[in-house]
């Protein structure tokens, strides 16, 4: 398996700053951020699948545009996996005609550009033979975190997630971890503000970290633009015996 990380950060503002989205292979997606936008009409009509943490808009902003872009070029509609309050919330708010058009229902219910599958925590798709597994995640909206799993080694993405030990609890059973893909969204000074909205600060994130018992290669995703130094070097100064690391856009993990 090959994950690129197409956009890992919490804003937007630059080349380099591109909200959450990565590929798997070249088949999936793993969250639908504004970093989509920057692939190629062909590696946009290849996209079978996304798979969704949640459903805010840095998540899912690229969708509506990618459905549209590419769906009559394909013989197949692109699946959307997401746990049903996900899937609700982007057919009433978005692909609901006022904001989108629904393109689960076009260019007609028999035949549309996009379906919807349902997901639990806990679920396993298999896709050939690449094993995908939601994950428990605590945030303001219903979510998932992600398990990737090739057979020989594993990547865990926890999505969006403040203090979480039903992660832990699942992470800790995975004996080919190798990866670990984990949010920072706000300073310390903010610590209040990322409890609030159920993100990390450094602090935190130390206190996360503490409970994984794996060996993992470690990476910070979703950290907020204004705020990278002074974020990473807290995370340095509170978490610096775990070794993470800032991921980047276009970094590729092969496992």
């Amino acid at each position: 398996m090959k994950l690129r990380i197409l956009g890992c950060s919490g804003g937007i503002g630059g080349r380099h700053l591109r909200t959450t989205s990565m590929l798997l292979d070249n088949d999936i997606l793993i969250d639908a951020g504004t970093g989509v936008a920057d692939l190629s009409l062909t590696e946009l009509s290849l996209i079978d699948h996304i798979f969704l943490t949640h459903s805010h808009l840095d998540h899912v902003a690229s969708i509506p545009f990618m459905v549209d872009t590419v769906g009559g070029m394909r013989d197949q509609p692109v699946t959307l996996w997401a746990v049903p309050a996900t899937l609700e919330i982007l057919r009433s708010h978005i692909f609901n005609w006022s904001i989108w058009p629904d393109f689960a229902q076009i260019p007609s219910p028999e035949k549309p550009f996009l379906r919807y599958r349902e997901i639990q925590v806990g679920d396993t798709v298999e896709l050939k033979k690449r094993k995908l597994t939601a994950l428990p995640a605590n945030h303001v909206v219903p979510a998932v975190g992600y398990h990737l799993d090739s057979g020989r080694e594993s990547l865990v993405f926890t999505g969006d997630t403040t203090t979480n030990d039903p992660l832990w609890a699942v992470v800790n059973k995975i004996s080919n971890l190798k990866y670990l893909i984990i949010e920072t969204a706000f300073c310390n000074r903010e610590r209040e503000l990322a409890v609030i909205s159920k993100h990390l600060c450094p602090s935190m994130l130390a206190e996360e970290l503490a409970k994984l018992e794996r060996s993992a290669e470690i990476y910070i995703t979703h950290l907020k633009p204004g705020e990278i130094e002074l974020t990473m070097q807290e995370i340095e100064e509170d978490a610096g015996q775990y070794r993470p690391r800032m991921l980047q856009n276009n970094q590729v993990f092969e496992f």
